[in-house]
This record gives structure tokens, C-alpha cells and sequence, in this order.
């Protein structure tokens, strides 16, 4: 009898248990049922960056935070465009798609081909954009897409991915650019989180329309020189360089670094209240000086005595636009043939080589279309800023072997204005290999009316962190750029012109001596 009445205690228990966790459940039912208009479905959307951040106190899941810090597939690359969110892509009218279709066979006419099927590319990336855009939700300044799907009325951030194309990442006159480093520095900056990966603290900014930027902060400044005894691999990463990267890169005719923005930051308002990523939030402090700081997660000088502060919460930092999430246009990541050892003893075989280029020329995709000269493009491009830290590079996958080099992460250039570093035009000493068209702008820069320090200067002049170099800086571009044009003058006195220059402008029909401010 004693063990019927236990038993039957037992079930009783059991049942309740069951009643009290279902009822919440159905009471949230009956509520979301009852308050849904017939005519309003309901909306299975993520949280839209437009939405109110949480405080200090309010954190998202921990499937969200999963997904916060999924941000690469890619170890070997700085700079991925993977995105925080997944939404799940919404049916658009067919007559959108019509829309998409007539657009994508209008730029099938161009000239130079953009990415193969570029909006049938992006559509995906597209619909996530008005996914995130719930009736109602938009707010004053907000990107909000309306019935006009032309190229037009996309946000700039978009209008830059769709003219990506097989040999350079925005054309010489693009409106859009300018148009792109502007929002770099204004829009809204709804949440921010950790990249994954990477020696050093690096911020993955999502902006109100929806664009992504990656933040450098700011680490040294413009006086500090890196310090004789780091080696390459120890060095800071300095935002000033990015931002000066990119505009070399512009002045060179690459067009090759993606757009660069110099940004004044609240750590406050702009990081703190509107991360969602705990870790990154849990390193913020005051200091004994009452500045706001905040160190991150990372392999280097991510701790307290390498915390980075503001003034008293205002920081300096560059903002990167990110290029196409991978899952719409795949980058392929390769080793760079003259990487460096990575080591505080050992030499790269480059280095105690010197018919290394013999073997490299053997090697695909170095045995054939442009490769190697876009080698000693990337080389030419990193001697000036004077860049050690160059151990892979990128390209997209869908133009194969025959595209350009992007040149991705220039946090460790300009660290050293008094030094130039010789090693690094090791690739174009031992190949004597060069484009025309790059040998016929070196040639320009160094004359008195287009100097490379003084098109540096002004160019850089136009961003909001300027001064962005210091005199030093521009004058050793200037010196290094002679040193380029010497060893490229022994090249040719050694093995001939034709065989050392390689004419690329026959097939393009560019002319770089008649348009070099840009």
C-alpha cells in the first residue's frame, strides 16, 4: 500500500511538472495569435540593425553569439567578408526579379565584364538586406528599398560589390567610391563584434545600411617608428596605414585595396552599447586617468597593459569595406612564393636562393597569364610602405588564374620612415619582370610635377584623420621609389628592355601618362 501511495505521489508530481512548463508556451500562443492581424503573417526575421541595441545588462543567446563570432572560413585571410547573420532569404515578386534579370543582361554588355552573373550573384545577399527590413521598422536615415531596384537606388556598399570585376575591384571614375568612403565615415554604426582569427584586436562594424566595415584602432602614433629590435611578425598594426595603403594603391592605377576610411569612434556609444559580443564587452574598463578602454581577445597585446583607450572615450581607427560575403563570391587564398620565414632564426629559401625565381617561374600559376607580374606589382606596392608582412595574398575564385591580386591587411606598413628595407624588392631584383604600364607610372611619380610624397599628401588630405602621415613617411616613398626605378634600370641594362618590361597596355588601351590624379 506504502509503495501505491508513493508511486501515485510520484505521477502526480510528474504531471504538474509537465501543465506548468507547457502553459507559458501556450499562453505565448494564444497572445502572438490573437495580437497578429489577418492581414500581417508572421516574420520569422532577425533582429534589424535599425533596432535598439541592448544595454550592459541585456545579452543575446548563445546560438546568436555562435553565429556573432562565425565570422571566417578562411584562417588564412585578415579580412573576410563572411557576415554575422544568416537571414533567411525572402521570396521577392516576380517582377523584382524581371527587374534583376533585365540589369544583369545590360551589364553583360560592357566592355570589361563585372563578377560572371553579378546580380544573379548578389541576389541572395540582396534579399537578405530587405529580409531585415520589417514593416515599420525603418527609421529616419535608414537604407529602405523600395519598388525602384535599379543599380541606383542599392547602397553604396552593394553598387561597390556589383562593379567588382576580373581585373580590379572599382574602376578609375567610380562615382560610388567617393560615395563609399563618405558612409565609412558617417553612417550609423548599429552593432559591432570581434573578428575571429588574426594576431591582433580587429572589429567587425555593421552599419544602418547594412554594410560592413572591419575597424583597426588605433595603436601608435603617427610619430612612433616601429622599434629597431621587433621583428616583422611582432609588429603593431597601425590604422594610419591602412588608410595610406589604400590611397597608394589608388595613386599606383591598382585599384586593388578595397575603400579605407579614417573614423573618430565613441568607444561608448559606438562599440560598448551596441556590441553583442560579451567577450569584447567584458574587457571594457576605466582607466586611473578616467578614459574608457577595452582590449579584446587575441594572440598579441590583447591584455591590460596593451589596452587601448580613448580620449576620454573618443578613438581613432581605420574602417575597411568588406568585399562580397564568401558564400557569393568565393576568394581563393594562396602562399605567397616570397613569404618570409616567420622565424627569429631562420631564412626563407629566397633568401639563400638566388635562381629562387627560375623555380617560382616553373610553378603554376606563376607559369603563365599575369600572375608573376602582378607579383612584382604586390611587390613594388609593399617596398614602398615598406611591408615585411606579406605571407598570402588573395583572389576571387570565379576569374580563375587570369585576375589580380588583392591586397588585403597593410596594417604593418609605414612603420619605419629612416629604414628601407631591401629585402622585400627581392622578387623584382631576381625576375626583373614589370608591367608597362606600372614601369611608365613609376617613371611619372618620379618626376618634380608629379612626385609620389606630394600626390600622397593631398590625396590623403581628404580624409577626415588628417594629417595621416608625417613628412618623414612621404619622403621615404619618394627615395624608395627611386630605388625601384634603379633596380629595374639594372634589370634592363642587364637583360634588354623587351625582355624585362611587359607591354599591357596594347590590350587594354589605356594611356597612364595622360591621367594620374585621382
Amino acid at each position: 500500500m506504502f509503495r501505491v501511495l508513493i508511486l501515485t505521489v510520484f505521477l502526480v508530481a510528474c504531471s504538474v511538472h509537465i501543465v506548468i512548463d507547457l502553459l507559458p508556451r501556450l499562453e505565448r500562443r494564444n497572445s502572438s495569435t490573437s495580437s497578429r492581424s489577418p492581414q500581417t503573417p508572421a516574420c520569422s526575421c532577425p533582429r534589424g540593425p535599425g533596432e535598439e541595441a541592448p544595454g550592459w545588462a541585456a545579452w543575446p543567446n548563445k546560438h546568436t553569439l555562435r553565429l556573432l563570432q562565425d565570422f571566417s572560413n578562411e584562417p588564412g585571410s585578415n579580412l573576410t567578408s563572411h557576415s554575422r547573420e544568416k537571414a533567411s532569404t525572402a521570396e521577392a515578386p516576380s517582377r523584382v526579379d524581371n527587374q534583376h534579370q533585365n540589369h544583369h543582361q545590360q551589364q553583360d554588355q560592357r566592355a570589361r565584364p563585372g563578377l560572371e552573373d553579378p546580380l544573379l550573384l548578389l541576389s541572395d545577399e540582396f534579399a537578405r538586406v530587405c529580409s531585415l527590413h520589417r514593416h515599420g521598422q525603418e527609421k529616419d536615415g535608414d537604407y529602405a528599398p523600395t519598388g525602384d531596384l535599379s543599380s541606383d537606388s542599392y547602397p553604396n556598399w552593394l553598387r561597390f560589390h556589383i562593379g567588382i570585376n576580373r581585373y580590379e575591384l572599382y574602376s578609375r571614375h567610380n562615382p560610388v567610391i567617393d560615395a563609399m568612403l563618405k558612409d565609412l565615415v558617417t553612417q550609423r554604426i548599429t552593432s559591432v563584434a570581434m573578428k575571429s582569427g588574426g594576431t591582433q584586436l580587429k572589429l567587425i562594424m555593421t552599419f544602418q545600411n547594412y554594410g560592413q566595415a572591419l575597424f583597426k584602432p588605433m595603436k601608435q602614433t603617427r610619430e612612433q617608428e616601429t622599434p629597431p629590435d621587433f621583428f616583422y611578425f611582432s609588429d603593431f598594426e597601425r590604422h594610419n596605414a591602412e588608410i595610406a595603403a589604400y590611397h597608394l594603391d589608388r595613386i599606383l592605377d591598382f585599384r586593388r585595396v578595397p575603400p579605407v576610411a579614417g573614423r573618430l569612434v565613441n568607444m561608448t556609444k559606438e562599440i560598448r552599447d551596441v556590441t553583442r559580443d560579451k567577450k569584447l564587452w567584458k574587457t571594457f574598463f576605466i582607466s586611473p586617468a578616467n578614459n574608457i578602454c577595452f582590449y579584446g581577445e587575441c594572440s598579441y597585446y590583447c591584455s591590460t597593459e596593451h589596452a587601448l583607450c580613448g580620449k576620454p572615450d573618443q578613438i581613432e581607427g581605420s574602417l575597411a569595406a568588406f568585399l562580397p560575403d564568401l558564400a557569393l563570391a568565393k576568394r581563393k587564398t594562396w602562399r605567397n612564393p616570397w613569404r618570409r620565414s616567420y622565424h627569429k632564426r631562420k631564412k626563407a629559401e629566397w633568401e639563400v636562393d638566388p635562381d629562387y625565381c627560375e623555380e617560382v617561374k616553373q610553378s603554376p600559376p606563376y607559369d603563365s597569364g599575369t600572375r608573376l607580374l602582378d607579383i612584382m606589382d604586390m611587390t613594388i606596392f609593399d617596398f614602398l610602405m615598406g611591408n615585411m608582412d606579406r605571407h598570402h595574398y588573395e583572389t576571387f575564385e570565379k576569374f580563375g588564374n587570369e585576375t589580380f591580386i588583392i591586397h588585403l591587411d597593410n596594417g604593418r606598413g609605414f612603420g619605419k620612415h629612416s629604414h628601407d628595407e631591401v629585402s622585400i624588392l627581392a622578387p623584382l631584383s631576381q625576375c626583373c619582370r614589370v608591367k608597362k604600364s606600372t614601369h611608365l607610372r613609376l617613371q611619372l611619380l618620379a618626376k618634380e610635377e608629379y612626385t609620389l610624397s606630394a600626390l600622397m599628401e593631398e590625396s590623403l588630405q581628404r580624409d577626415s584623420l588628417a594629417p595621416i602621415l608625417i613628412h618623414p613617411h612621404l619622403e621615404a616613398m619618394d627615395r624608395r621609389l627611386r630605388l625601384v626605378l634603379q633596380v629595374l634600370a639594372d634589370c634592363i641594362e642587364k637583360e634588354g628592355y623587351s625582355s624585362v618590361v611587359e607591354d599591357d597596355l596594347a590590350s587594354e588601351g589605356m594611356d597612364v601618362a595622360t591621367d594620374t590624379r585621382r
